[in-house]
């Protein structure tokens, strides 16, 4: 079993940039493609990003495109998204996820694994 814990939400105005970080623990995610996903109230959870296990392959949905990057830092076994230029409609709840299968190239909702809990991010006009 996979934990992942989020952090770095918080309050930021239009422009601004925020990074998340997601910790994970109870097993090595060298081999495992991370991604990002958030949901605002009464939307169905999208996808925001993907990185690989081996880094080759990421992909952001093209609304946070040239704005968003994501990295990961194996040794660590933790994840990153850094969030510049921050528009209102990134409001949300953002999560962390693991695939729920090795060596895959992107992760989307139905290959998740594992969640993290959830950070709030809210970015005022």
């Amino acid at each position: 079993q996979v934990q992942l814990v989020e952090s770095g939400g918080g309050l930021v105005q239009a422009g601004g940039s925020l990074r998340l970080s997601c910790a994970a623990s109870g097993r090595s995610i060298d081999r495992y493609t991370m991604g990002w996903f958030r949901q605002v109230p009464g939307k169905e959870r999208e996808f925001v990003g993907s990185i690989s296990w081996n880094v080759d392959s990421i992909y952001y949905a093209n609304s946070v495109k040239g704005r968003f990057i994501i990295s990961r830092d194996n040794a660590k076994n933790t994840v990153y998204l850094q969030m510049n230029n921050l528009k209102p409609e990134d409001t949300a709840v953002y999560y962390c996820a693991v695939d729920s299968r090795t060596y895959s190239m992107v992760v989307t909702s139905p290959s998740v694994g594992y969640w993290g809990q959830g950070t709030q991010v809210t970015v005022s006009s």
